[in-house]
């Protein structure tokens, strides 16, 4: 059995982040496994531009992103476990222990602490039951982006969109630049699902429709796709008898939700949180397993990659710090957060430190809407912190800092909930 201070699974960004914030702190004994051939994930594939902005104040492309940690990582000679699955996370006698399956055979590596952060997948056509048969030209839409821009084959020239999700609306410009007609973009919910500035760049600019309120009900085609049925639906996503309609295509691609990668944390027993579908941690991103961190996609689905490897920085810090055998706050009060009125979710879960950023997603979009902080405790309700952001929308994620001075005044036992009043 190999033994690592710090163990990294997923060598995508927050896995880069992670590792070279662990060494960087510090910790000399560092391993990052990936399953893939190469380093990058999702972001070898997206090949458009506007990752960094917050980072590095450039629009880079996502291999030009990832390129820059890779490189990182390689000056720090941190050594890496490429082509490798990470079959088991076992947590047993508090010390974490993997099975990974490299180029047919089976290695155990025992670990300190260990940082997850694999990612996440897209929501399938089965998770949806779409009525219609099996045919060819449906697609999730980032394997029509892997296709596209790593296999150079097109999916198809007529298309359909399901979802405004980012990855969506970034497909739906790049079949337009490949020579494909789109003839619309469909979205279930009553406002968009991605980002404003995909909405104009890769919709507006190139006169693709976009319908809200509006969802697919059933595949047309035996062989291949040729067409889908679309119908609006009421306030609780019910089909409106008499809306329905026919809109011939060759391709339907779903951009309808990502799954963060969690098969590893739920075969090891961490408490995992029913609304984000990733582990609950607290503010050093450490999980209910003592040791065990999780980062980036595979915690929550973020909107910017810039986000993403910020908290894998923290997530890696800790994991540095808990390896060396300092305790990660753990001692200290707990101090649960929860959202409130008009937010969907929060993390991280608790708090066991004395500064924190707080990231969550609301309900519905707002114009000019206040989020507060509120303290909630055996001596009633206190307002600590309130903030006006001139856009809230469900699409982006909303960050927030508790200051150590606003940690300070809450007790043991308090709950900090989020509101959008």
């Amino acid at each position: 059995m190999s033994e690592y201070d710090v163990v990294i699974v997923g060598g995508g960004p927050a896995g880069l982040a992670a590792a070279i914030a662990a060494k960087t702190s510090g910790c000399d004994d560092v391993l990052l496994i990936e399953r893939d051939r190469i380093l990058g994930g999702i972001l070898n594939q997206c090949i458009h531009d506007g990752f960094g902005l917050h980072r590095f104040n450039e629009a880079l492309s996502g291999p030009e992103y990832a390129a820059r940690f890779i490189d990182q990582l390689r000056s720090l000679s941190i050594p890496t476990m490429q082509s490798s699955i990470v079959l088991d996370l076992s947590t047993k006698d508090g010390k974490p222990s993997l099975l990974v399956s490299r180029l047919g055979e089976l290695v155990k590596i025992s670990a300190k602490s260990v940082v997850l952060s694999m990612g996440c997948r897209e929501r399938p056509r089965g998770a949806l039951a779409i009525p219609g048969h099996r045919p060819s030209g449906v697609y999730t839409a980032g394997a029509a982006q892997n296709l596209i821009n790593l296999e150079n084959i097109m999916p198809g020239k007529r298309a359909v969109i399901l979802g405004s999700g980012d990855i969506g609306l970034i497909m739906a410009r790049r079949m337009t630049l490949e020579g494909a007609k789109v003839e619309s973009v469909f979205e279930v919910l009553p406002w968009s699902s991605g980002l404003p500035r995909n909405i104009q760049q890769c919709l507006v600019d190139y006169d693709i429709p976009l319908y809200l309120s509006t969802t697919v009900v059933d595949i047309v085609g035996m062989k291949r796709l040729e067409g889908v049925k679309v119908a609006e639906v009421d306030k609780d996503r019910k089909q409106i008898p008499g809306t329905e309609r026919f809109v011939p295509c060759d391709t339907l691609l779903l951009s309808v939700g990502l799954i963060p990668e969690n098969e590893l944390a739920r075969g090891a027993g961490i408490a995992m949180s029913p609304i984000t579908g990733g582990p609950l941690v607290d503010d050093t991103c450490m999980t209910s397993a003592p040791g065990v961190f999780s980062c980036g996609n595979a915690l929550h689905v973020h909107d910017l990659v810039d986000w993403v490897s910020e908290e894998a920085e923290r997530a890696g810090r800790s994991a540095a710090v808990y390896a060396g055998g300092k305790k990660t706050g753990s001692e200290k009060k707990t101090v649960q957060v929860r959202p409130g009125a008009g937010v969907r979710y929060v993390m991280p879960d608790h708090l066991v430190g004395d500064d924190a950023i707080l990231a969550f997603r609301v309900l519905v979009p707002a114009r000019n809407g206040k989020v507060q902080l509120v303290s909630r405790g055996v001596d009633g309700e206190k307002v600590i912190k309130e903030e006006t952001h001139a856009r809230l929308h469900p699409a982006e994620m909303i960050r927030i800092r508790v200051l150590p001075s606003e940690v300070s005044a809450l007790g043991a036992g308090d709950v900090l909930e989020v509101r959008v009043p």
